[in-house]
């Protein structure tokens, strides 16, 4: 087996400023919005951990400081709860080594790929992940994370890789779509990539879902990347730019997705992990079926 560059990095773009949830993002971050009992950024953290990825990059803007003090130690509620004899183990997921948590400031909101652009200097010459808070992959029970996944097939091809979902075709004008080549199990080719084409120009209707491992040529690429959809500098059309010169595939993934950047995927997360869970999802069912009723 080739041996490829580990992946210990990872950037989060997570400067947006959450208009669809106002005004519940008017003071809180959406990255902070909870499922269930955990916020979004938790997720994808713990995702990331899963993986074996050990230093966080975050893109942030203006009023995100929020999203860093959650990873903090937080001193008075942790005396408090000791004093009470209560159990810390909760909060140990939003524990952070000193160092594996970076932040920089994406100051002029445009786009994707300039908020991952912006991360250069810490990458460096490193392979990376990114992941999206708003896009939730949840593993299949007893499974592993997308990431992880991700990075298994990585380990085996090198190259990029994207995680990838079907959805119906008249959905597609609303994603990055890749056009698929030769298939083997989870992996597809990807001979090419477009953002959200008109529905009778889509190559296909698998869609690029909020996971990545690119390598840092893509920096390059971003460095002089021209305005695309939408106005804005999109990761997408650097990705294109680079398949053929480098491996690059796509990975379907075996687990559940929730877009959690609309309110009715919000609320879908919500209700799914709610009634997965065995403290409470016999309860969230009655309840379910009393609102049905």
């Amino acid at each position: 087996m080739t041996s490829h560059k580990p992946i210990k990095k990872a950037v989060f773009p997570v400067a947006g400023l959450g208009t669809r949830f106002l005004p519940a993002t008017k003071a809180v971050p959406k990255e902070l919005l909870p499922i269930v009992d955990r916020p979004l950024i938790q997720y994808a953290v713990d995702e990331a951990r899963e993986a074996g990825i050990e230093q966080m990059i975050f893109v942030t803007g203006r009023g995100k400081t929020a999203i860093i003090e959650h990873f903090d130690i937080a001193f008075e509620l942790e005396t408090t709860m000791k004093e009470r004899g209560k159990d810390l183990g909760v909060l140990e997921p939003t524990r952070a080594v000193p160092g594996d948590i970076i932040t920089v400031r994406q100051q002029v909101p445009m786009g994707l790929g300039h908020a991952i652009w912006c991360a250069r200097a810490i990458v460096g010459e490193e392979p990376f992940a990114i992941f999206l808070p708003d896009e939730l992959m949840i593993a299949e029970k007893g499974g592993t994370g997308c990431m992880k996944q991700m990075v298994e097939a990585y380990e085996k091809v090198g190259g990029n890789l994207i995680s990838v979902l079907e959805v119906p075709r008249e959905s597609v004008s609303s994603y990055g779509v890749i056009d698929p080549g030769a298939s083997d199990g989870a992996l597809t080719e990807v001979k090419g990539l477009v953002e959200k084409p008109p529905v009778d120009k889509a190559p296909s209707n698998k869609i690029v879902s909020g996971r990545y491992i690119l390598q840092p040529e893509v920096m390059r690429t971003l460095e002089t990347q021209e305005k695309g959809a939408g106005g804005e500098i999109q990761l997408t059309d650097a990705m294109a730019k680079m398949i053929g010169t480098q491996p690059f595939h796509a990975v379907t993934f075996a687990g559940n997705r929730y877009d959690c950047g609309s309110k009715l995927g919000f609320v879908e997360a919500t209700l799914a992990l709610a009634m997965a869970r065995e403290d409470m999802g016999a309860e969230v069912r009655e309840i379910a079926r009393r609102l049905l009723g």
